[in-house]
Formats: structure tokens, C-alpha cells, sequence
């Protein structure tokens, strides 16, 4: 019987697809790189593994019948320790390498790519749970306004540019200008910073919409960006009315919490068509 792997970083979202594949009596494989655990902290059967070792982690997935994978949780590039390095990844090395100095968007394609080597076909957490993104809809009781929907559209133009050189996939907008946009430090840290300068009496905008969208031209089999009640808090505190992103091109974490908090926060959660 063939399995599916489920390789994860931190956050909520391996717990969810964990508990899902459970639910529907799927084999499984759980599995996490170290230094990223979350699985691990509330289960005894996650298999860990480092890039510096990725060849024998492959080898190990394919001895336990993983035909398909998916990738799920926050992580960021490791530093590689060199005196770890196996000779079977150490051949892989310039292909790693080259990829990760294109990018995000190339490191990820590169991933798959391997992992196809291996016979092991990357899927996305949406194919797992497709009620992970929602259709085009305002979610929750809370409509943007006509000015907020502008500073949307503003929203998505600037990420179509930023996409387009492969940096974040959010950014915040307000009255039509540009508060903010998300890089290498992620969308807390972008939203924590826009929060203490208006804390501290910046001259900016009132209001503002957090845009959030994948890259244009990104695989949406990994790395799809999400949303959870702790970015809607983020949002809540920076001062924003609002969240637009890209209906099925966001997974919705905890989505009934968030729409409820949403709610309770007169926070907007639009679902909207197209980035």
C-alpha cells in the first residue's frame, strides 16, 4: 500500500492535515526537517531528518512506499553544516546550491523536482483539505467599503510586482499608498513593525487593508502563504480594516475562528477573484 508523507514545519496547519489523513485512515509519514519541530512536540512517530542528509531521507521515504508528499508549516533556509553532509547528498550539492541562490520560487522548484526522482509526487495541503481556500466571497459579516476595495486592487498590483521578483506575497495598503510590504523577515514582522510606528505617532494614512496573495508565477503545491486568528490579531493591532487575498490562493487556518474573530474585530475578510 502506498503512503503519503507529511513533511512539516511549525505551525498549526501540520496538526490539521496530520489530523485530517488520520481521520480518512490514510498511511502515513510524518516527517519534519530539524530545527523546525512542531509534529514532534505532540507525537512519538515523525521521522527528522536534515538537508545535509537529504539523499538517506529520500531513500528512507521510498523504503516506506511514500508515493506522494505534501508540504505544510513555516520554515526558513537552514545554515548547512558541511562536516554533516553525506557523499550521496554532497553530489546533489551544486544542483541545491544553484537553486537556492535563484530564490525562493527556484529552491521550491527544485524540491519537487527531486522529490519526483524519487518517485514521490508533491501534492498540495489544498488537495488534502480543499475547504483550506474559499471561493471568491466576503467571509464573516464585515464588507470592505468602496476605498477599501481600491486600496485592494492597489494591494494586488503591487504584489503581481513583487511576485514578479520573487520577494513576499503580502503587503498593506491605505488611502492608496504603500504602508508596507512583506520580505524575508515574513508577514508578523511586517505587521509588528507597521503597529510601533503607529504607536509612536508616524504620519501615515488612517485605515489601510492587508493584501495577501501567492507569487504569479509560484507552484501552488508548496509554500501557498495562509492565514490564521494570530496574522488577524496582527492586523487588528496595526490598525488595518481589513484582509483581501486571493480566493483559493490562501489557506484559511482555523477558518471558523477566524471568521468569528474577524467578526468580533470589525475586521473585513474578503476572498477576492484573482490577483
Amino acid at each position: 500500500m502506498s503512503a503519503i508523507a507529511l513533511i512539516s514545519g511549525r505551525g498549526r496547519l501540520p496538526h490539521l492535515l496530520a489530523d485530517r489523513l488520520h481521520a480518512e485512515g490514510r498511511a502515513l509519514v510524518l516527517a519534519e526537517l530539524e530545527g523546525f519541530e512542531s509534529l514532534s512536540a505532540a507525537r512519538d512517530d515523525v521521522l527528522r531528518f536534515r538537508l545535509e542528509r537529504l539523499v538517506p531521507f529520500l531513500d528512507k521515504l521510498q523504503d516506506l512506499g511514500v508515493t506522494r508528499a505534501v508540504f505544510a508549516g513555516g520554515v526558513h533556509r537552514p545554515r548547512l553544516d558541511p562536516a554533516l553532509i553525506d557523499p550521496a547528498t554532497m553530489q546533489l550539492l551544486p544542483r541545491i546550491m544553484k537553486a537556492m541562490a535563484s530564490g525562493d520560487d527556484g529552491t521550491l522548484r527544485e524540491v519537487i523536482a527531486l522529490m519526483g526522482e524519487w518517485g514521490v509526487e508533491v501534492v498540495g495541503a489544498q488537495d488534502i483539505c480543499p475547504d483550506l481556500v474559499a471561493a471568491p466571497a466576503i467571509l464573516g459579516d464585515v464588507p470592505p467599503k468602496a476605498a477599501e476595495k481600491q486600496d485592494a486592487a492597489r494591494g494586488f498590483e503591487i504584489l503581481r510586482l513583487m511576485g514578479a521578483a520573487d520577494l513576499g506575497q503580502g503587503c498593506v495598503v491605505a488611502q492608496g499608498q504603500c504602508l508596507a510590504v512583506e520580505a524575508l523577515p515574513g508577514t508578523d514582522a511586517m505587521l509588528t513593525h507597521l503597529a510601533a510606528l503607529r504607536a509612536d505617532g508616524a504620519a501615515l494614512p488612517q485605515g489601510g487593508v492587508f493584501c495577501k496573495a501567492p507569487k504569479p508565477e509560484q507552484d501552488r503545491r508548496i509554500d501557498l502563504p495562509a492565514l490564521g486568528p494570530d496574522t488577524l490579531e496582527a492586523v487588528h493591532r496595526a490598525g488595518l480594516r481589513g484582509i483581501a487575498f486571493e480566493a483559493g490562493g490562501v489557506l484559511l487556518i482555523d477558518r471558523a475562528e477566524l471568521v468569528a474573530r474577524a467578526n468580533a474585530l470589525g475586521l473585513f475578510l474578503w476572498a477576492r477573484e484573482g490577483a
